[in-house]
């Protein structure tokens, strides 16, 4: 999981690297971006069902397979640039599929043996503090490589090939959680239903948030105040690639105190905390100063740190056993969604203007906000779930 999150923002650091290094214009850099969410997709969607039908542990090495191969695409691409196309692409398939069958793999590895009544939040949240660390090493891994070492486009890869061939030997040895009933070949037991209903109301609102917010963070903002960092943009990028999900990860323990309070206090904690941080970042594109940049990427990784924490708790309570990679498919599919806003924003820049933008995105935060409290204003916080 770590591997995943790591592969995903290297990339993400070296934005502008890319643009002053190969001439690469910003909509093209910021497209190759998200191209990312393009492969990541299907790779979620694929791989989930997978998972629940032949196992997690077949499908998370094939995908930690397919996470080294594009690492060595994007390592080809600082002489040939067109593989750096398919090597995001790559890089969004295996993340995906990674993200799909990896994430049910660690819930379960976690609470042997299992049990369907027991608490899931502890072991929920852990697969998403995994990725979250991989995303706060690897940017900043990244830049600091591409500042001072030669051949910035390669040595900045050589990291994640290192961590992946070591997460490889380490997750071989680890045993498939899968029970053989489920295994093809075995009778097929009864399945439990998916509450899709409760799904819709909790997840809907608030998944596509998730990823937009630490985007704009560590994709948007950099490239508005590049202008004041002259020859350090590149380790101003990897700072804030790790302050937005490294703040994620800070808040874990107000995420668990509101754990206590109650399910609505939960869900839209994040939410509010990411409009705060797009009005913040709209003061720091209005005024182009790095250090507001550096405030409002914080803040929106607090909110993204709150938001991934009650989204990955209420999936795992709410899914049967059957179908717990197929729903945190799901899930991850919804919110790497946000992850195109950056594209968004630079598309709709030159009509409205990046501070607009910003505002308007935090108007909608805090109207999801109010959605969400509007779906689940009668649903009390439910205990987990059918047996399955």
């Amino acid at each position: 999981m770590t591997a995943s999150g790591w592969s995903a923002n290297q990339f993400s650091a070296l934005l502008g690297a890319y643009r002053t290094g190969t001439g690469l214009s910003q909509s093209a850099v910021t497209g190759l971006f998200a191209v990312y969410v393009v492969g990541l997709i299907p790779g979620l969607l694929a791989a989930g069902p997978l998972a629940d039908r032949y196992g997690r542990r077949p499908v998370t090495l094939t995908a930690l397979g397919l996470n080294l191969l594009s690492t060595c695409l994007l390592m080809a691409g600082a002489t040939a640039p067109w593989c750096l196309l398919p090597g995001r692409f790559v890089t969004g398939v295996g993340a995906g599929a990674l993200l799909a069958a990896g994430s049910a793999w660690v819930k379960e590895l976690s609470s042997p043996p299992y049990d369907p009544d027991g608490p899931p939040a502890t072991a929920a949240k852990r697969a998403g503090m995994f990725v979250s660390a991989g995303f706060a090493s690897g940017g900043l891994a990244a830049a600091l490589i591409a500042q001072w070492a030669p051949a910035p486009m390669v040595t900045a890869y050589l990291p994640h090939l290192a961590l992946a061939v070591g997460a490889g030997a380490a997750a071989y040895r680890a045993p498939e959680t899968l029970p053989a009933c489920a295994l093809p070949g075995a009778a097929v037991p009864p399945k439990a239903p998916v509450p899709w209903s409760r799904f819709r109301r909790t997840i809907l609102p608030l998944a596509p948030w998730v990823f937009a917010a630490p985007t704009i963070g560590f994709v948007t903002l950099p490239g508005l105040v590049a202008g004041g960092l002259t020859g350090w943009q590149t380790v101003y990028a990897g700072v804030a690639t790790a302050l937005a999900p490294g703040c994620g990860l800070a808040v874990q323990p107000l995420a668990r105190l509101l754990a206590t309070r109650h399910r609505l206090v939960r869900g839209t904690a994040g939410p509010l905390t990411i409009a705060l941080g797009l009005a913040v970042a709209a003061a720091a594109a209005a005024t182009a100063q790095p250090w507001w940049a550096l405030a409002a990427t914080a803040v929106l990784g607090a909110g993204y740190g709150l938001t991934l924490s009650f989204a990955l708790t209420e999936v795992t309570a709410l899914a049967p056993r059957t179908a717990l990679a197929r729903l945190t498919a799901l899930f991850w599919a919804l919110a790497y969604l946000g992850m195109f806003t950056p594209y968004v924003i630079t598309a709709l820049s030159a009509v409205f203007g990046v501070p607009a933008l910003l505002r308007t995105g935090a108007l909608l935060a805090v109207l999801s906000c109010v959605l969400f409290g509007w779906l689940n204003r009668s649903r009390r916080a439910v205990t987990p779930r059918c047996p399955g």
